[in-house]
């Protein structure tokens, strides 16, 4: 799937994401926030290592139960998620070899 350019509107639930196999990337943010759009190029770069890693950019917000569910406080926040365990999570990432090390632990 590799990267995804937009947020998408929250379409699965907490027991989705947690029984979900292999390996995965949520990035929680909107499409309108400064810091998600800063981001991204990091992102972009991390992942095209990682054409084959499923990576879903969930639309947050006040109320929204799936970040709430994963205490998202800031954005962007990345969760790396084997098997639906959270093995790594990065939130505002500003370092391309902080995502390049969550991404070796996901995978590696």
């Amino acid at each position: 799937m590799a990267y995804s350019s937009r947020y998408q509107p929250e379409t699965l639930d907490r027991a989705a994401v947690d029984a979900a196999p292999g390996p995965r990337v949520l990035e929680f943010g909107t499409n309108w926030c400064g810091h998600c759009r800063a981001a991204q190029p990091l992102i972009q770069a991390a992942l095209a290592d990682h054409p084959d890693l499923e990576h879903l950019k969930v639309e947050d917000g006040k109320g929204r139960p799936l970040g709430r569910s994963f205490r998202v406080k800031l954005w962007p926040t990345l969760i790396f998620l084997r098997d639906g365990q959270e093995v790594a999570r990065l939130v505002r990432p500003g370092d391309p070899a902080e995502i390049g090390e969550a991404l070796a632990r996901l995978t590696g």
